[in-house]
This record gives structure tokens, sequence and C-alpha cells, in this order.
């Protein structure tokens, strides 16, 4: 069973406080993260940290109310700052956690916390990394939680992860009952993939663990190996091989963990960084690809100025987004379930609506002003609709989630084919 004392050393041992003084605790009422409030309560003066507390009631349980409040009379009997966050809205695991740690981040900027702490331990780390298995992820993402990064103004620590759940002491906590339904992956991994497999193997937990810090040593050599390398030098990136280069993507791609990107546009921007073409196209979630001869990089734009884009043109063998669209313009794109026939080969320009625009409908040219008339919509989603144009004629309009054909006939000379997915 863990100790206060054994916590302390641990952290002590890894200085997670040094740089700190004001520490904020993520608690949810749960027996990980009252045992993480308990040991950070009673080593706060030997740590030399001021401490608050961050709960956000999800609303989803009756045991909630229950749990505000107790934590709430806790704090004020303590004389602990007290930080209550309210989610709102449909409920799902990631509108949750986004919610969570924009509250955390909004707390820490506002009243100086240069720290946030989450009570992740070890168990949660074994089904991090067996779920980023199963889902196919990066290798660079089946390292598994890290102990600390960046965060808001500060930095994200958890100093839990050495420690299993099983080791913590049995104090004062909530039950949440949700953790025995199977509607979430992470429930059926926690209580029937890793029960079932421990049949197999009764050292599972040790060789995930293991598993994760390989691959961390493992992204950590190849980091020390191309540190020298210019990641955004095109020529230099062309004289990598393969691997090398792939490697290399993907590191300058994890400097932006708001872009999320797929396997296939990873691949497509492969393709464009061993071309000697220049490029210039959005990403999706307002991110940007722009690339010369020399140099590429990529940039985060408004979603003003990202609705505002004129147009991206679009080769024979390339892959954009736009507006939360996917556009593979190629022979076939199997994951993608919709095309637009196209005329010919040559380039495609996606853009926005512009004056004097019109499309075919029924062979009848119909100004777009009037077609969006006939068709009730709205303003906003006419300034999100895409135009897509090839040899300055419009063949389809994207609007509401429908592709319009302005000439339908080019089925029967159907030369290329313009695939989309909405993301």
């Amino acid at each position: 069973m863990i100790k206060p004392t054994d916590f302390l050393r641990h952290v002590q041992k890894k200085q997670f406080f040094a740089s700190h003084q004001k520490v904020l605790i993520a608690v949810s009422g749960g027996v990980d993260s009252m045992n993480l409030l308990h040991f950070l309560y009673v080593s706060r003066e030997t740590l030399n940290i001021d401490i608050g507390i961050a709960h956000v009631n999800h609303h989803q349980r009756e045991a909630s109310k229950m749990e505000e409040a107790y934590l709430k009379d806790w704090t004020d009997n303590h004389n602990i700052p007290f930080y209550l966050g309210h989610f709102q809205g449909k409920f799902t695991e990631k509108k949750a956690r986004d919610f969570r740690y924009n509250f955390f981040k909004d707390i820490m900027q506002r009243d100086s916390y240069t720290a946030l702490v989450t009570a992740h331990h070890a168990d949660d780390q074994i089904e991090t990394i067996f779920m980023r298995l199963i889902r196919g992820s990066k290798l660079r993402y089946q390292t598994g939680i890290r102990e600390k990064q960046a965060f808001a103004n500060g930095e994200l620590i958890r100093p839990l992860l050495p420690f299993s759940k099983n080791d913590f002491p049995d104090i004062f906590h909530f039950e949440d009952s949700s953790n025995q339904e199977n509607d979430y992956l992470r429930n059926r991994i926690r209580n029937h993939y890793l029960p079932e497999l421990r049949q197999e193997n009764p050292n599972l937990n040790q060789a995930i663990l293991r598993h994760g810090q390989d691959m961390s040593l493992l992204i950590e050599a190849l980091q020390d190996l191309t540190k020298d390398i210019d990641k955004q030098d095109c020529l230099v990136f062309r004289q990598q091989t393969p691997a090398v280069q792939r490697f290399l993507l993907e590191e300058y791609l994890s400097n932006f963990s708001g872009l999320q990107m797929g396997q296939s546009q990873f691949e497509q921007l492969l393709s464009n960084l061993n071309s000697s073409k220049s490029y210039d196209f959005p990403l999706k979630n307002h991110y940007h690809f722009k690339k010369s001869n020399e140099r590429y990089s990529i940039y985060k734009i408004s979603p003003e100025t990202d609705s505002q884009l004129q147009e991206v043109l679009l080769e024979y063998g390339s892959l954009v987004t736009l507006e939360n669209y996917s556009f593979s313009y190629s022979e076939g794109h199997e994951s993608y379930l919709e095309f637009i026939p196209l005329p010919a080969k040559n380039p495609v320009i996606l853009r926005h609506r512009k004056p004097g625009d019109r499309i075919l409908v029924k062979n009848i040219s119909k100004k777009l002003r009037r077609f969006f008339i006939d068709e009730k919509i709205n303003e906003e989603d006419r300034r999100k609709t895409i135009i897509v144009e090839q040899d300055n004629h419009i063949v389809a309009v994207i609007c509401q989630g429908k592709t319009y054909l302005s000439n339908p006939y080019y089925h029967d000379i159907m030369k290329g084919r313009l695939y989309i997915q909405k993301m």
C-alpha cells in the first residue's frame, strides 16, 4: 500500500514541483484523485506549494451532486481554493475531456497556477497503451501517457503513474458506477479485454508497460539521431531515405496537436514533399500547408481567415481538405463513398462562391443565388458552400452535406473522379 512518504519520495526524486508554487489538482471524487489530493495536501508544506482544487460536474449521474457538495465542504473546512465547472450539452468522452482541460487551462491562466496535477496511474497507462494498439496509433503514441508535459502557462504533471490503483489506500471516495458499463472502449478494455488476456499471460501488465517504455526509448533515439537535420528544408528532406523521411515528417507534425491528420493525408504530404512543385492548401482544423522548392511549413489560421480563402488548386493525384471535407483527386479511393465525375484530368479548383456563379440545373442555367433561394439554404451555409471548378466551368456545388452536379451529363464522358468524404 502506498504511503504519503512513498509518494513524497517519488515527487522529490523527480523534482516535479521544483519550479512551481501554485498547484492546481484535478479532483473527480474517485479513489485515485482523492488519494492524490490527500498525498499533496499532507505534503504541501514540505514541497512548499499552495494547492487549489478543480472539479467538473458532468451531470451524468445522481451522485455527481453529492460529489460536488462534498468537495465544496472539504475545501471550505481546509481553507483550500475550490473551482467548479459544469459540463453542458450532449455528453461524449471527447467533449467532456476537452471541456475539462479548457476549464483547467482557464483557471491556471486567470489565477496564476503553473502546474496542473492529474491522478493518472499505472492502470490508466496500461489501458491507454493497449487502446492505442487496438486503434493502430503510430509508434510515437504507443509510448503512453507522459509524466510531465507543457500545458497552458505551465506544466501538466502526473505523479501517480508508477503506482497501481490496487496499491492506493481505501480512503473516503465516490464510486463511479459508469465504470462498470461497457459503452466506451476504455471500459471494455478494463472490464473484459485485459482480464481475458491476463489468463494467457499473467504478466501482461508488465509486458504492456515495457512496450510503452521501449517505444519511448526508440522515439528518443531517433530524435537524437535526427536532431541536426533541418526538417523543413525540402532539399535536405528529399536526400533522406523513405524511412527517415517518414520519421522527420511525423516529428514535425507532432508540433501541431490539434491537426490530427489521417493516414491518407500524411501519405499525400510525403508525396508533395518529394515533388519539386509548390503547394499551398488547407489541411484541417484551420491548419494550412505551404511548400516552395526550398522549404515547407504548416501554420494555423483563424476560422475567419480560413473561411475567406478564395481557392485551392487540386492537381491530379493530390488530396486536400476544405470546410470539413476531404477531397482525393485520383484513379480510385476505396474509403471514399462519393465522387464527382469530371470531364478531364485537368487541375480542379475548390473555392467559395463568387458573384455571378451559375449552376446548371436540369440543363437550365441558374444563378447560384437563385439556386440557394430555391433550395432554402441559409446564409451561414451559403458562406461554407464549396464550388468545384474545372477549366473555368462549375462542375459541382457542395452545400449542407449534399453534392449538386452542375453537369450531370458528364457521367457519359467521365475521364476523372474527384472523391469526397465528410470528416
